[in-house]
């Protein structure tokens, strides 16, 4: 393959790089062929073709060639065939442009299509037929038709031949303009008596590689003499047409004469144009000869026509002549703007000559009238740069500046010199992207906010606002505030300002005695990178508030002395007493003071100044008049709601100073007096309610307490039997109770059932009073209580004889509270307590030993007359508890053991009467007391634990249930 390489590049400018390179290749190269090395060929590095985003514009081509970016070949992509891409032009070739951006560049190449033998000579039709009258004469000359060939130059028809040869001969006849004319030459008289039809073939042949060739067929039919051929007036006619003209227009008429008569003398006209689309154009008039327009004509396509016309006779006879029409230009086509690379978004510091869009021109129309100029609106900051004579470019001419101008709408006119001017536009976008190129501004160069004093902290005070001309992000503005100190004080313990919002908070209350004002700067700072701030001064004024009262610096009170203005009785109307002078800290109206006179011994006597305070007499003293006298003066101030004060004024309406000092000698302990028992009566009265209250409680709990005793009494069918060991005796105890009781409770099943169930210790308690009012109360482990099981009785049965205890419960005593024990200690305030260790004094320790039946006995006999005793003792209601509790708590609160005492199995019942308790002790004992195998399993069950009044509470609630 023969490639030919043409290659120019010039530099044109530091944004726009122009180059042009030539090849040459052969038509109908298979797709993927090499053209050519454009890397190489234009000195470009490959990576370069890559991040330069190399594409191949082609502006009225299709797409024949492709770009390899990554080798920097360019290649073939469709199969390119010459004739039908230059039909009309002997040098066919592609104008291709390579554009790369980042920077913008761009690149023409020149592809030439080099012509290859692939087209065999054709004839339009594939016979003629001619009519020769026999008595034509040697030489006649008959035109045949030309042969087409799609090739050129060698490869175009070479020669033709003609065969058989007998009576005719070939001769070719070269015109100006290249073309060779075909003719068919009589050699030898025809003899229609001989041949009466000839019949020929006439062969066109090529000159490529290989040979290529063509034929028609030629009949002859030998006529009668016809011996004078039509003949043109001239050989060549010339025409002139302008583009788009009307259909129908006659372009020119050609005119040829026969000197035959008759038939043989009537001449008709045709186009024998074969090669070109001359027929689709213009048509001639056979019988006249006028040449009429019946297609467009356009000049950018074909601006000059050759029109063969043929003139022949009815006897066979023929001359032909040219029509050479030219096409004139007519400005009919607008300038064609195509955007050959742009950029959507520039930033707005772009450097001045930055380029924008590449834009490409095309006028089709000739001359001045394809003569274009572009140009955009003015006011803009950018130009059009015309790079070559077709390409322009769109940079920028001065700075850019977003805030002013966010986008521009860019026009684009371009109009051609022609008469009258055609123009076209096109419309580009530009967006200016923003660079954080302005800082916060405030609304105003300085703030003043006020505030009332005695603020709530955290409330608002005051905004201050900042706006950025920037967007998006260089627009966000935050608020900052900034250290100082105010009094030695950090301003953000006064204020403090959000970051988002600019609202500036009070931190503290203020007080506008303390401080009247101050200042602080508060900082606005955008989100750009690197951020812009500007700052701005805000003044805050505290306002004055009534919250303070008048305060009386004349006449001084004191505590203990009494001090007394004097008058004498000659005083007369207006007399000045004294002034009663006072000041107010506050501010404004707020300070304003009016004095009063509230109270006084005799009103009619004295009046006191509105607005000075003076005490002045609005009468004549007289005799009558008392020595003492007593004023109250309220000094108000003028605030909303007003605030006052009150001074005591003595007056002492007397002539010498023995007379005072003979009425005031007794008042100061009177007035101790009467205040001390002012107090006195306040603080019984304070002590006798709060000990009725608690009276009043403490006899409700004690009712509510009994009632609740009563109804576990009346429901209950279990026997109670005091027991307390030795070791859990109080041996130091000095209070009424000396022992320590433990009560436990069993009960057994419905009567329906012959066995015995004893409830489980649902918690353990120890509860310790003593006479200085400390309680402790300690939990030490919870179980389920045995009211909870389905199958509990609630009713009262009578005994079971035959009820023995089983192996697991332990005998012991027994009280009314179900299914708890409970451990009660009274000990004085200075007695102590000889306990076995820990678990003894939390009334949890083991038992010691098995109690015997004599130590049961002697327990039960001493728990009877212990009640005895002590109810003998603390006398009627008091129990011996006057020091702890109020009188109300009196004996009735204590159930009466010796009253509740029941033999399990037996009827009997232990009364207070000490000759039955010995007998009835003895039935007690011998029928309580277990079996011997069942006092082993005693020995080591743990005692019960004492029952809680929180205990007794819920037990009380799941009985409800």
């Amino acid at each position: 393959m023969n490639r030919q390489v043409l290659l120019s590049i010039a530099l044109l400018n530091h944004y726009c790089v122009f180059g042009q390179v030539s090849y040459s290749i052969p038509e109908e190269m298979s797709r993927g062929s090499l053209v050519g090395n454009i890397a190489q060929d234009l000195g470009l590095d490959m990576r370069r073709l890559v991040s330069g985003k190399a594409k191949i514009y082609t502006r009225n081509s299709g797409e024949y060639v492709e770009l390899n970016r990554e080798k920097g070949f360019l290649l073939v992509k469709e199969r390119i065939d010459r004739e039908s891409l230059c039909p009309e032009t002997v040098l066919c070739a592609l104008d291709v442009q390579i554009v790369l951006e980042n920077p913008m560049e761009f690149y023409s190449v020149t592809i030439q299509i080099a012509d290859i033998n692939d087209n065999a000579p054709t004839f339009e039709k594939s016979e003629m037929k001619f009519k020769i009258s026999e008595s034509a004469i040697t030489g006649a000359k008959f035109v045949l038709q030309r042969a087409m060939d799609l090739d050129e130059g060698i490869n175009d028809v070479k020669n033709y031949e003609l065969k058989p040869t007998d009576h005719f001969a070939l001769k070719l006849n070269h015109d100006a303009n290249g073309y060779k004319n075909v003719e068919m030459v009589l050699q030898k008289p025809l003899d229609r008596e001989k041949h009466e039809r000839i019949s020929l073939v006439l062969t066109a042949v090529d000159g490529g590689e290989p040979v290529m060739s063509g034929t028609m067929l030629i009949f002859i039919t030998v006529l009668d003499a016809n011996d004078n051929a039509p003949v043109f007036t001239q050989p060549t006619y010339k025409a002139v047409v302008t583009e788009n003209s009307p259909l129908g227009t006659v372009i020119a008429t050609v005119s040829a004469s026969d000197a035959d008569q008759g038939s043989n003398g009537k001449i008709t006209y045709s186009i024998t144009n074969t090669f070109d689309n001359v027929r689709k154009v213009f048509e001639v008039n056979y019988e006249n000869g006028e040449v009429i327009l019946i297609g467009d004509i356009d000049f950018e396509k074909y601006r000059h026509f050759q029109i063969n016309i043929l003139a022949s006779d009815d006897g066979g006879l023929t001359d032909s002549c040219k029509l050479i029409v030219d096409v004139q230009d007519v400005n009919d086509n607008k300038p064609e703007i195509i955007i050959m690379s742009k950029s959507t978004v520039v930033s707005e510091d772009a450097k001045f000559n930055t380029v924008v869009t590449m834009i490409n021109i095309e006028d089709l129309d000739s001359e001045e009238k394809g003569n274009v100029k572009c140009f955009i609106g003015e006011n803009l900051p950018f130009i059009l740069k015309q790079s070559t004579s077709n390409f322009y470019s769109l940079v920028t001419d001065s700075e850019l500046d977003r805030e002013t101008a966010s986008h521009y709408n860019i026009t684009v006119t371009c109009s051609d010199e022609g008469v009258p001017s055609l123009s076209s536009s096109v419309t580009l976008t530009l967006q200016i992207s923003d660079v954080n190129d302005n800082a916060p501004v405030f609304e105003r160069s300085s703030y003043e906010a006020f505030i009332v004093e005695n603020n709530t902290p955290g409330l608002s005070i005051f905004t201050v606002k900042a706006r950025d001309a920037d967007w998006n992000q260089n627009a966000r503005v935050s608020y900052i505030l900034e250290d100082s100190s105010v009094n030695g004080v950090p301003v953000s313990s006064y204020v403090s300002v959000s970051a988002d919002s600019g609202v500036i908070h009070a931190v503290r209350s203020f007080d506008y005695e303390q401080i009247k004002d101050f200042h602080f700067r508060v900082k606005a700072q955008d989100g750009g990178s690197p951020p812009l701030s500007s700052n701005v001064t805000v003044k805050v004024l505290i306002q004055d508030q009534n919250d303070n009262p008048p305060q009386v610096l004349y006449p001084v009170q004191t505590g203990g002395s009494m001090v007394a203005e004097m008058v004498p009785r000659s005083a007369d109307v207006g007399y000045l007493v004294t002034k009663v002078v006072a000041v107010d800290v506050d501010s404004g109206q707020n300070a304003w003071l009016s004095y009063k006179l509230q109270k006084a011994t005799d009103r009619a006597l004295f009046e006191v100044g509105l607005q000075n305070g003076e005490i002045r007499t609005i009468r004549g003293v007289t005799d009558k008049d008392a020595v003492k006298q007593r004023l109250a003066v309220i000094v108000e101030d003028n605030g909303q709601p007003s605030r006052s004060a009150t001074v005591i004024v003595n007056v002492a309406v007397a002539d010498s100073f023995p007379e005072v000092l003979s009425e005031f000698t007794d008042y100061t302990q009177d007035k101790e007096y009467n205040d001390n028992l002012t107090f006195y009566l306040v603080l019984a009265l304070a002590v006798v309610s709060f000990l009725f209250i608690t009276c009043l409680v403490v006899i409700i709990s004690v009712k509510i307490y009994r009632w609740r005793q009563s109804r576990v009494l009346y429901h209950s069918n279990l026997p109670v039997i005091p027991y307390y060991p030795p070791r859990y005796s109080d041996t130091l105890g000095t209070g009424t109770l000396q022992h320590v009781y433990n009560y436990e409770v069993c009960r057994t099943n419905d009567s329906r059932k012959s066995d015995c169930k004893f409830g489980t210790v649902g918690s353990q308690n120890v509860l310790i009073i003593d006479p200085s009012s400390t309680g402790t109360m300690q939990r030490m482990q919870s179980e389920k209580n045995i009211l909870d099981e389905p199958d509990s009785p609630l009713e009262q049965k009578p005994p079971n004889n035959d009820w023995r205890f089983t192996q697991g419960p332990r005998p012991g005593p027994s009280g009314p509270h179900m299914p708890y024990g409970t451990h009660i200690r009274w000990t004085p305030k200075s007695g102590t307590r000889a306990t076995g260790g820990p678990e003894v004094a939390m009334g949890t320790g083991p038992w010691p030993q098995p109690p015997t039946e004599a130590e049961q006995l002697q327990a039960l006999m001493a728990a009877a007359n212990a009640v005895g005793e002590a109810t003998a003792t603390l006398g009627p209601g008091t129990m011996g508890l006057s020091t702890r509790y109020s009188p109300q708590f009196t004996l009735q609160h204590v159930p009466d053991y010796r009253q509740n005492v029941y033999i399990p199995g037996s009827t009997a019942t232990l009364t207070s009467n000490p000759q039955q308790q010995q007998a009835t002790a003895q039935q007690a004992a011998q029928q309580a007391l277990p079996p011997p195998q069942q006092q082993q399993q005693v020995q080591s069950e743990p005692p019960k634990a004492a029952q809680t009044p929180a205990s007794k509470k819920k037990s009380t609630k799941k009985e409800k249930k």
